[in-house]
């Protein structure tokens, strides 16, 4: 395992001087946050892929593959489709819009109030997008040095706060593109084509395993309508994806970029599956569909490319755990912080906002790594993460950008009922029953529409306001100098 070993410390310690050179890159608050909103096609499409394909994607979309065959697929697929929606509906309006979260996006429409609570739902949802990721550093570290959990999930985490706090955006942002370049070597040119030889080929593949691990279908309607509900939408108003959204150059860039980037997750799903599947034949047995990913790479793979891959499921789970830390921290920085305290200054020192923005990383990647040691149950953590998001944020969100009644108290009305009503429903029903986000989903919208029909509607210069917004013709509304390109 020494070759192994050496490759996994060549990649972390290479993370880790991007996030130096990430430091000397970002010194304004939206190179920190929104690397300049200079990102090109490809590092668009490459950083975007690596945030949405996380480690649920690839162990989980193994292990799913495992349990289900080719239909363990949808998953990560209608994530996939969640990304292509965005990018080809709203990603070029919500670029021009020139903020840094989803709260900004939902003062600006509705006139301001909206954005305190919106950000303490946006930031649970983050937080536990975050932990869920973080505690899977103990799943890879256990297979690659036999490692303690506690210990593990301390050293991944260590280090993507590390390099997160330095450089901020700049560093995610290449980081994530040699994530993405990891990943799809190891992933879908190494490990997929592997599986299916050492599985004796999909002839053989068919021969041993039921014909129902071959339905597309095969995992169930009401599974993969609940995908499409949680995944789906989740990547339309997701703190995480919008931030990455708002470092695209521009319009083209958000909307193609993220195109390729959305069909590329649908090829990753696919891949993911067809190894699951492959790993079924090869050891049918396994107590946990999870560990699938890990059975098959330590004992299929030769000796250097056993390393790339495990470097592969390391990158995709760091990509999704830095994605959303720096999304954590900028809803509790920007949404929740600046506003209970009422000290949002637009002339302070640019300086001293990139230095605010580090140490709320700071904190909140140790408040994660504290929590991922405590947590146990990642799925139930992240159901309740998406869920929350769905309920509480999808309606006023879309609602803000499609309906132009809708209004501040009926967004209110929207956050808080379906949040509370998704809270209350999972104590009744369970955490990972379907019907919580169905209901909570629901009454969100009537919520929405119904207050928002009973209110006046939105001031008519908010409005004008938000259409100039949308259409580009304002600039960006911070006093920050713009840095000359190296």
């Amino acid at each position: 395992m020494a070759v192994d070993y050496a490759v996994i410390v060549v990649y972390l310690a290479g993370m880790l001087a991007m996030g130096w050179w990430g430091m000397r890159r970002a010194k304004s608050k939206s190179e920190f946050l929104v690397a300049g909103r200079r990102l090109g096609p490809v590092m668009y499409s490459g950083t975007m892929a690596a945030i949405v394909l996380g480690g649920a994607s690839t162990i989980g979309g193994v292990g799913l593959g495992y349990q289900y065959g080719l239909s363990g697929a949808w998953m990560v697929f209608t994530i996939g489709l969640g990304l292509l929606a965005l990018s080809v509906f709203f990603s070029a309006r919500i670029a021009r819009l020139k903020v840094y979260t989803v709260s900004e996006m939902l003062d600006l429409r509705y006139g301001g109030r909206a954005g305190v609570i919106s950000g303490v739902v946006m930031w649970a949802y983050t937080l536990m997008l975050a932990v869920t990721s973080t505690i899977a550093y103990a799943t890879i570290f256990d297979v690659l040095f036999d490692m303690n959990r506690t210990l593990a999930i301390v050293l991944g985490g260590s280090i993507v706060v590390a390099y997160s706090t330095l450089g901020g955006m700049w560093s995610i942002t290449l980081t994530d593109m040699v994530q993405f370049v990891v990943k799809t070597v190891g992933v879908l040119l190494l490990l997929l084509p592997i599986a299916v030889v050492k599985a004796g080929g999909f002839s053989e593949m068919k021969a041993k395993l039921p014909t129902e691990y071959f339905d597309p279908l095969g995992i169930g309607g009401e599974t993969i309508f609940t995908y499409v509900l949680i995944y789906t939408f989740g990547m339309l108003i997701g703190q995480d994806i919008w931030q990455r959204v708002f470092t695209a150059r521009g319009d083209r860039t958000a909307k193609w970029g993220g195109t390729v980037a959305g069909t590329y997750c649908l090829v990753y799903a696919v891949a993911g599956a067809v190894i699951g599947t492959a790993a079924k034949v090869m050891y049918p047995k396994l107590p946990s569909a999870d560990t699938a990913f890990a059975t098959i790479v330590k004992d299929e793979l030769p000796v250097g490319v056993r390393g790339l891959v495990l470097a592969a499921a390391l990158a995709a789970v760091m990509s999704t755990s830095s994605g959303a830390l720096i999304a954590c921290a900028t809803v509790a920085n920007n949404d929740i912080w600046s506003r209970l305290r009422g000290a949002v200054k637009r002339d302070a020192e640019d300086h001293d906002e990139v230095k605010g923005n580090r140490v709320f990383i700071l904190v909140m990647g140790i408040a994660v790594i504290g929590t991922a040691i405590a947590l146990n149950n990642v799925v139930e953590a992240l159901t309740v993460a998406y869920n929350l998001l769905v309920a509480g944020l999808l309606v006023p969100i879309l609602g803000g950008l499609l309906w132009k009644r809708g209004t501040v108290h009926g967004a209110l009305a929207s956050v808080v009922v379906g949040g509370v009503a998704v809270i209350g429903l999972m104590a009744s029903y369970g955490i990972l029953a379907n019907e919580p986000v169905y209901y909570g989903l629901l009454l969100s919208l009537a919520a929405y529409v119904i207050v928002s029909l009973a209110t006046p509607a939105t001031d008519a210069a908010v409005l004008a306001a938000w259409r100039e917004r949308l259409a580009g013709r304002v600039a960006e509304p911070v006093s920050e100098p713009v840095p000359v390109p190296q």
